[in-house]
């Protein structure tokens, strides 16, 4: 074999050491077929796939594993010698064949050491007819909502797809309002609704009269900090391949964010006062006439820290948007995407904003009190990070500290004033359900909305597989194939909000269970994002958790209805028996 490779001199022409061909595979699937020569290699991250087409949208290409290699220039790196088939699926109007133009940009080297330039192929494909998308792809809305929560059960292409479609060919109006709306509903999850404790505390901290035209002010900075470092962050993740939640969500950086809201709250309970040297000081009031020292910049800092919140909200449109990145190097346009996005998630932050002067009561002792009961809110921001990376009954027992925190606060103020049995009976209810949240871990509880095991209402679990690589994965699939059953593929992380989510309200549903009795349950837990949860996410061509993928009992993905974040669980027992209805 030897003789067969390259001598330093002697190399083959470009489409001489990488042939390529593409056909169709399927009604709505593409097939591109690479025969790499002997001693010469792809690089998996190089090949980028789109369509010039207005009425079709394609899906991430499906991979296989490779082998990886230290390169002296790009670092560690996926490759593939001898031979390379990947699957692209495609969303296209139903009915007859339709030609789908392609444009494959991939880039390989010699391992005598040449590298070639990146080469760009445009290629037609005739798919036969029967395609099993509903509409085209520049036109209408998705089938369901942004998140599974707008109803809507449409089971229709996934909306990942029609929102990556809608960044590559719609209007730049359309494309920025849709992102908005999608970025709107994600406001009101429990993923984004942490950050309204933390401006209001902001606000709330000043000490000082705030009138909506402040308020609102001080909110825009935060809103504005926070879109602005979201969307730089995505751009990038995707742009080199990387999950944009594991960028922020490591434990590490989780703890130090948890720590930042920890001093905030004791600085609320007013046992140390943050201010900036009283030297900048001086001179920032000399500029601006003792306007708000550092107030907005702070603020605008604190908004870009809370990025890391958003970062849990996965859904259609984040991942359409990061599929145009990172497949078709369309920065601005993905960019103005997530920006748009952003500033939707941070609309109610701007309304409490500008509300501040009314909501929030006078300077005066009901003040201190209200700064008080927002260091408590941040305490509970700290623990909601913390129950990421902790075990759960640790997380339990770590809610009880914000809950007899507030008793103790409640307690206190009661005893200081008149006829304030309102606040004595309310720290009295905060004090039991600290207890509670403290004997329930003892018990084994994790459900700070249950804490007491023998109170709480046990759900029937689905009895997941865990897998943990690629390998993982082919062997299961292949063994629901042998048997003739289905198979749910789950990504799942122990820090992602809307995994709880479809773990506590969608999948202990009867009409789900009942939907995926025949079905062999996989779960993908890329919480440590190590090596093997990079090739799994590769293999799909997903940025991150949760993403929920059906494959039929031929063994084949049923790559039109995967399901990214959060759904409700009549929307997605109505998925899942699409799916598993559904042709190859």
């Amino acid at each position: 074999m030897d003789s067969l490779k390259p001598s330093g001199d002697e190399f083959l022409q470009p489409d001489q050491a990488f042939r390529f061909d593409a056909l169709a595979d399927g009604a709505d699937r593409a097939r591109l077929n690479w025969e790499i020569a002997e001693g010469y290699y792809l690089y998996r991250t190089r090949i980028k796939v789109s369509t010039p087409s207005r009425q079709a949208q394609l899906g991430a290409p499906q991979m296989p594993g490779g082998e990886f290699k230290t390169d002296e220039y790009f670092g560690k790196q996926e490759i593939y010698h001898h031979e390379l088939a990947a699957t692209v699926p495609v969303a296209r109007p139903g009915g007859g064949a339709f030609e789908l133009p392609l444009e494959v940009t991939y880039q390989g080297c010699a391992e005598a050491g040449l590298c070639y330039p990146p080469i760009t192929k445009r290629v037609s494909v005739t798919l036969p007819a029967g395609g099993a998308s509903t509409g085209t792809a520049s036109q209408g809305s998705p089938g369901s909502s942004a998140d599974g929560r707008l109803g809507g059960s449409s089971p229709g292409p996934a909306e990942q797809d029609w929102f990556a479609s809608l960044i590559r060919s719609g209007s730049l109006l359309s494309m920025l309002g849709w992102f908005y709306l999608a970025g709107l509903v994600l406001a009101f999850t429990p993923c984004v609704l942490p950050m309204v404790p933390i401006l209001s505390g902001l606000i709330a901290g000043g000490g000082r009269h705030i009138t909506p035209a402040r308020g609102f002010a001080l909110s825009a900075a935060y809103v504005l900090g926070m879109a602005l470092t979201y969307t730089v962050a995505g751009i990038a993740c995707a742009a080199a391949g990387s999950q944009v939640q594991a960028v922020f969500q490591q434990w590490w950086v989780l703890a130090l964010f948890a720590l930042i809201f920890v001093a905030l709250a004791m600085s609320m309970f007013g046992l140390f006062t943050l201010q900036i040297p009283v030297a900048i000081q001086t001179r920032i009031a000399s500029l601006s006439n003792r306007q708000s020292a550092g107030t907005f910049g702070g603020v605008a800092v604190m908004g870009a820290l809370s990025a890391l919140i958003v970062t849990t909200c996965v859904g259609p449109a984040l991942v359409g948007a990061l599929l145009v990145i990172s497949q078709s190097g369309e920065l601005a346009r993905g960019g103005a995407a997530l920006f748009a996005m952003s500033i939707g998630m941070g609309t109610p932050l701007l309304v409490v904003g500008a509300s501040a002067g009314r909501l929030l009561p006078k300077a005066g002792p009901w003040m201190e009190l209200v700064k008080k009961l927002f260091g408590v809110m941040m305490l509970a921001v700290a623990v909601w990070m913390l129950a990421r990376i902790v075990p759960q009954r640790v997380a339990l027992l770590l809610w009880a500290v914000p809950a007899l925190v507030l008793a103790a606060l409640l307690w206190a103020e009661s005893r200081a004033r008149s006829a304030a049995w309102g606040l004595r009976m309310a720290g009295v209810v905060a004090g039991l359900y600290g207890v509670a949240l403290t004997a329930g871990s003892a018990l084994g509880g994790t459900d700070p909305l249950a804490p007491l095991p023998a109170l709480g209402a046990r759900a029937h679990a689905l009895p997941f597989h865990i897998i943990k690589s690629v390998a993982d994965l082919d062997h299961g699939v292949a063994e629901a194939t042998a048997s003739g059953r289905t198979v749910l593929v789950d990504f799942s992380a122990d820090w992602c909000t809307s995994c709880k989510e479809m773990e506590r309200y969608t999948f202990t549903d009867p009409a789900v269970q009942a939907a995926l009795r025949n079905t062999v349950l996989l779960r993908a837990d890329v919480t440590r994002n190590d090596a093997d949860d990079e090739a799994l996410l590769r293999r799909f061509g997903i940025f991150g958790p949760p993403t929920i993928a059906f494959y039929g009992a031929d063994g084949r993905e049923r790559s039109g209805y995967r399901v990214v974040g959060y759904m409700k669980a009549d929307a997605f027992a109505s998925r899942t028996r699409a799916a598993f209805g559904s042709p190859p």
